[in-house]
């Protein structure tokens, strides 16, 4: 009797806590994040230094913090759902489409690289989830923004990036640096060609003459006939519309056949960590797309952070970028206080945002403010032009050889 008194007294207690521990797993039920970017394949080099280790810093700050706050009171953890995309369009589709439907996931982060990216647009916008576009760079922002009432851009427009580069030749050119000739080069792929049919009338319409002018398939694993033909062409400036295989292959192309200029230009790879390990002082003069107030606090701060956790050093250009996307992401949510997606977009619409990259709101679902061009001066990649009057600019100079 005695003991069935004392289990009657304890029972309460007992289903108490066990409610108590119910509610505290139910709240730390975690929101789940797909990601489907390039393991693999040509896109893999460029994704394993700009996109997966911005995805490891935000899931290991996110929940270092405890998770993201929800209305409740509750907070949750994120956790992160990872597919290769082998850097296939249809793999990529794939991709999405199991993190919609078999893993159900909460959000999904947008891939990387242009064409992937927009060959996943459907795809997120069919299944209700925002896309918030880091290394989608593209003319059709508009067009697409009025098809796809989810999708949001960050790194702005083909047409603003080439005109950056076609602004640093003209200053150089008015300082009687550099003269006329120019050879143009580009990955034929939907960043590549769109760069490269945005710069020749740009180019033409400021007084440049193309004396070189080639395109090559992504992948390309040997370009010596295209530094061959541009160094043949004697060119004042080599720009080239490149992604992070090629920016290489070109650059050590450039020493080996003698390609002297007074400007050279590669695209994606140039602002990496790894494009000065390699080079070494040879990189000093090169200009690259993008660029960072390299002396900004908060770059430095998010600098330290990303060695720190991942190990390695953010890029000099869309690391930054691709970190403040997730950012967005992750101030919207707790905004809303749920993974409600469509309240989601409406909050990404109408709100501003702190990020690594100074405060944000997106006009017409894009980023107004962009970096569009940086150099290499003195080991460090710096922004020179930008598009917005980014505060940090340098003057452009000219490459005084390889040495």
């Amino acid at each position: 009797m005695k003991r069935w008194l004392m289990i009657k007294k304890l029972l309460p207690l007992a289903l108490a806590g066990s409610m108590t521990f119910l509610s505290a797993a139910q709240a730390a039920e975690p929101i789940l994040i797909g990601a489907a970017a390039s393991k693999t394949g040509p896109m893999a080099g460029g994704a394993a230094v700009t996109y997966w280790p911005n995805v490891k810093l935000w899931e290991h700050e996110v929940n270092a913090r405890g998770g993201l706050q929800m209305a409740d009171g509750s907070k949750r953890p994120i956790r992160i759902i990872e597919y290769d995309d082998r850097t296939d369009p249809a793999e990529t589709i794939r991709a999405v489409q199991r993190l919609a439907t078999n893993d159900r996931a909460d959000f999904i982060l947008a891939p990387y690289s242009t064409g992937l990216a927009l060959a996943a647009a459907p795809i997120f916008d069919r299944y209700g989830y925002p896309m918030v576009n880091v290394s989608t760079i593209t003319d059709q922002t508009d067009t697409l923004s009025a098809r796809y009432e989810r999708i949001f851009f960050t790194l702005g427009k083909t047409s603003v990036l080439a005109a950056g580069v076609v602004d640093a030749l003209v200053q150089l050119r008015e300082a009687g640096e550099i003269g006329n000739r120019v050879a143009l080069v580009n990955v034929a792929d939907a960043f590549g060609i769109e760069l490269a049919q945005a710069a020749r009338p740009a180019l033409q319409e400021k007084g440049f003459e193309i004396v070189f002018n080639r395109s090559y398939p992504l992948g390309t694993q040997d370009l010596t006939p295209v530094m061959r033909g541009a160094a043949a062409a004697r060119p004042d400036a080599f720009v080239a519309f490149s992604y992070p295989p090629d920016t290489f292959a070109l650059t050590e192309l450039a020493q080996v056949e003698n390609l002297d200029v007074k400007v050279f230009y590669t695209a994606v790879g140039t602002p990496f960590p790894s494009y000065k390990g390699r080079f070494g002082d040879a990189i000093n003069g090169v200009m690259g797309v993008g660029g960072v107030n390299a002396d900004s606090d908060a770059f430095q701060a998010y600098q330290k952070r990303h060695q720190e956790v991942t190990g390695q050093a953010p890029d000099f250009w869309a690391s930054a970028v691709q970190y403040a996307s997730f950012q967005v992401l992750e101030q919207a949510i707790e905004g809303v206080g749920g993974v409600d997606r469509a309240a989601v977009t409406d909050y990404i619409k109408n709100n501003t945002f702190q990020t690594v990259m100074g405060e944000w709101r997106f006009e017409n679902q894009q980023i107004r403010s962009y970096w569009t061009v940086g150099q290499w001066q003195d080991g460090e990649f710096k922004g020179i032009a930008s598009e917005g009057n980014l505060p940090g600019a340098v003057a452009p100079t000219i490459k005084n050889g390889w040495k």
